[in-house]
């Protein structure tokens, strides 16, 4: 089976950066989806049931998503919904941040195990001030008045989530370059991880084009 992303793309990046950025936590938890409904996902983590709040800003990855969201939107829907891609006994890895007690899931994809959780990441919002194939610059306010500056190096575990990246990715066969889907001037939310000096982008999501 071809494996289709709903507003997913693969990407690539690395890393320079001033650390005085004020970053966002976000986590990951790894398991197996035992409730859906249109607002929350519950999973099984390692024996601790989890529940997370989802909104039409999820972003889905799963095998098969990119022709269900076609299908929606020929049939004049905005997009495909989560149950129709999340589904009970699913294994699924989700990004989420937390915030007055409330779990809100940022993405989720289906994985082909429960597996153990991965490493926790940090997050970072700002605008791309440059891009190329290989990797992304964004710049931001870091509070007090003060700005940083943090260029990410890609690989193929990274994702871009963002407006036509699912329809982008169909047409490439499951890839596609981040210059596609990220342009200088957009604000780009990026979750990472930091190994020595290097930060790996685990996911990039744009949250607002540039305007032309």
């Amino acid at each position: 089976m071809r494996r289709l992303v709903v507003h997913v793309g693969i990407v690539t990046m690395v890393l320079a950066f001033a650390l005085s950025a004020r970053a966002q936590e976000s986590k990951k938890a790894r398991g197996t989806v035992t409730a859906v409904t249109a607002t929350s996902m519950t999973m099984d983590v390692q024996g601790t049931a989890m529940t997370f709040s989802v909104d039409d800003k999820t972003a889905v990855e799963a095998p098969g998503a990119g022709t269900a969201t076609r299908r929606a939107q020929a049939a004049g829907q905005a997009g495909v919904k989560f149950g129709d891609v999340i589904k009970t006994g699913n294994a699924a890895e989700v990004t989420y941040t937390e915030s007055g007690g409330t779990k809100h899931a940022t993405s989720v994809r289906r994985v082909a195990s429960a597996g153990s959780s991965p490493a926790e990441s940090t997050r970072s919002s700002g605008k791309v001030t440059a891009v190329s194939a290989t990797a992304l610059t964004i710049s931001g306010s870091s509070g007090g008045g003060g700005t940083f500056t943090q260029t990410f190096v890609i690989d193929a575990n990274s994702h871009v989530v963002g407006r036509g990246a699912g329809t982008a990715a169909a047409r490439g066969g499951g890839k596609v370059p981040i210059t596609d889907l990220v342009g200088v001037g957009d604000s780009v939310s990026v979750s990472f991880q930091k190994s020595g000096e290097t930060l790996h982008a685990t996911n990039v999501s744009v949250t607002a084009k540039a305007a032309k």
